[in-house]
């Protein structure tokens, strides 16, 4: 499983000009799963992301996590983490799940956000969506349960 997170004061999400999830300031996360991935590692990038400490102190450190901040998160499922874009000019995605398991472990992920306290916010699993962010930093994060990274 992979996520790219960033720190934003704002991000929404459309589809079809109809806004499906919006926050203040938390994270925007997009998630990738990958084939194989299972429970363990959807508890491994929702700890991880809840309890990254990227959010400023009193003394302007990066030192506070999304719990500490009372952050919320808006998760995007984002098959294209899995790109392979080691050959040729056309990303290979068959590392990436299969929708119906990769929609459950994206379903999962939120669920074990939100029982960690943080308020969820999500867009439509497999529709063309718009999102809008303000980078808050910036601060962008790649995780990967696998840790190839």
């Amino acid at each position: 499983m992979r996520a790219v997170v960033q720190r934003v004061t704002s991000a929404s999400v459309s589809v079809e000009e109809q806004v499906e999830g919006q926050i203040g300031k938390g994270l925007l996360v997009y998630l990738g799963v990958e084939e194989g991935d299972e429970q363990k590692d959807v508890t491994y990038i929702a700890e991880k992301i809840c309890n990254l400490r990227i959010f400023e102190d009193e003394n302007e450190k990066m030192n506070r996590s999304l719990l500490d901040v009372q952050g919320s998160i808006l998760a995007i499922s984002q098959f294209t983490l899995l790109g392979d874009c080691r050959k040729g000019r056309r990303p290979s995605f068959s590392r990436a799940g299969k929708p119906e398991e990769a929609n459950h472990l994206y379903e999962k992920f939120v669920e074990a956000c939100a029982a960690l306290g943080v308020s969820m916010e999500t867009g439509v699993f497999q529709a063309h969506m718009m999102v809008s962010s303000i980078n808050d930093g910036p601060v962008t994060l790649m995780i990967d349960s696998n840790k190839a990274f």
